[in-house]
C-alpha cells in the first residue's frame, strides 16, 4: 500500500490550501483514512479521520476551518485547509489503517506566513 501526499506549499495567514493523498489501493473498504502533522520539535498529532461511513473526528485546533473528504472511486482523500494560522505550520501526513497496521504517505510541508 502506497500514499502519495501532495498539494503543500507557501501560503500567507488567512489563506487556503487543499491537501490531496492517492492511496494505490481500493480505499473503498478501509475504515479509517486521516491527516497527521509534525511540527519541528513536536510529536505527531493527528488532525483529521475519517471512517468509511464518512464520520470524521477532528482536533480542536482545526475544527471549522479544515475539511476532510474521501472519494473512494478516485481512491483518494483530501484535507481542505481555510483560514490557516502561522501554528499550522507543519509536515503534513497522510494515514490509512488498513486491518489494524498503519501506512503512511511520505509527506507534505505546508507553511503559513505570519
Amino acid at each position: 500500500v502506497q500514499l502519495q501526499a501532495s498539494g503543500g506549499g507557501l501560503v500567507q495567514a488567512g489563506g487556503s490550501l487543499r491537501l490531496s493523498c492517492a492511496a494505490s489501493v481500493s480505499i473503498f473498504g478501509v475504515n479509517f483514512m486521516g491527516w497527521y502533522r509534525q511540527a519541528p520539535g513536536k510529536q505527531r498529532e493527528m488532525v483529521v479521520a475519517i471512517t468509511s461511513a464518512g464520520s470524521t473526528n477532528y482536533a480542536d485546533s482545526v475544527k471549522g476551518r479544515f475539511t476532510i473528504s474521501r472519494n473512494n472511486a478516485k481512491n483518494t482523500v483530501y484535507l481542505q485547509m481555510n483560514s490557516l494560522k502561522p501554528e499550522d505550520t507543519a509536515v503534513y501526513y497522510c494515514n490509512a489503517n488498513i486491518y489494524a497496521r498503519d501506512y503512511w504517505g511520505q509527506g507534505t510541508q505546508v507553511t503559513v506566513s505570519s
